[in-house]
């Protein structure tokens, strides 16, 4: 670590930021599988680029099967997952873009690590918010079903805790909401952010 040293380039964060005619931030969804993380992202990303703002998705399946493949479910290993990721978040945001996670990241010293990591300033926490039975309604990869029958260990919600955050900058329930609904709630939330 002694000889490594934070590189300065000559395009800058505010030079990202005015090209894009937003600010670069995170917006980091958290919630049990099957609460509509992923599908949210999804959308709101489409809306996010239809109105020509620079924006990228980062979500849980697809880091673990790169750049996270060599990790566990074990709390250790969910740690380093998310530390990572928040990392990479950093590293979108300050080239001006608007990072949307999709992680479960159930932990709360997790979600203030990667905080730490991002800045205060760049990261809202978005609580994607459904009731279990709701998840499991929708759970269309069966880990659900996995999961209470003892073949998946670790998973949030029934082998492994997950921890309502206490205070989310945004919490959209959708068990209340359709996707559409959520996404425009969220996209009005993002644009008085930005």
């Amino acid at each position: 670590m002694n000889n490594l040293k934070s590189q300065s380039y000559q395009v800058n964060r505010s030079d990202y930021e005015i090209r894009n005619k937003h600010r670069g931030l995170a917006l980091w969804f958290t919630g049990l599988s099957g609460s509509g993380k992923s599908t949210l992202a999804n959308v709101l990303h489409k809306k996010l680029f239809d109105e020509g703002m620079s924006s990228v998705v980062l979500d849980g399946d697809n880091t673990r099967l790169g750049i996270n493949n060599d990790l566990t479910f074990s709390n250790k290993d969910r740690i380093e997952n998310i530390r990572r990721v928040a990392e990479i978040t950093k590293l979108f945001v300050q080239t001006g873009h608007v990072v949307i996670t999709a992680f479960i990241s159930p932990f709360k010293v997790n979600r203030t690590a990667a905080k730490e990591i991002i800045s205060d300033n760049d990261f809202i926490e978005v609580f994607i918010d459904s009731s279990i039975e709701k998840c499991e309604e929708r759970d269309v990869k069966g880990l659900y079903r996995k999961a209470r029958s003892g073949e998946i260990k670790d998973f949030t919600g029934i082998s492994s805790p997950y921890e309502t955050p206490e205070k989310p900058d945004i919490h959209i329930q959708t068990n209340d909401f359709s996707i559409s609904e959520s996404t425009e709630l969220l996209f009005k939330k993002l644009k008085a952010i930005l």
